[in-house]
């Protein structure tokens, strides 16, 4: 789903926009989308950044799955507990 993002822009850049999605034949959007993935792949290949590490580096933990399993389950019976009075 696409969302909507306002912003001011010099009257230069957007003519260039302008003149750019004519001489593609696509969109204005087109342009800018295009535009921003260059860059942001442009900047992640100079700055050696490890796209996986930051995204997917939830899944490393300092404790096993079965501690962390114990500790919601004991979390668990504490909150059950309370309310058992």
């Amino acid at each position: 789903m696409d969302k909507i993002m306002s912003t001011r822009i010099d009257e230069s850049v957007i003519q260039s926009i302008g003149m750019l999605a004519k001489k593609l034949g696509t969109s204005k959007k087109a342009v800018l989308e295009n535009a921003v993935q260059c860059y942001a792949e442009k900047i992640a290949s100079l700055k050696d950044v490890d796209i996986l590490a930051q995204t997917l580096g939830s899944w490393q933990r300092d404790e096993t799955a079965n501690d962390t399993v114990l500790n919601i389950q004991a979390t668990m019976r504490k909150s059950q507990e309370r309310y058992k009075r």
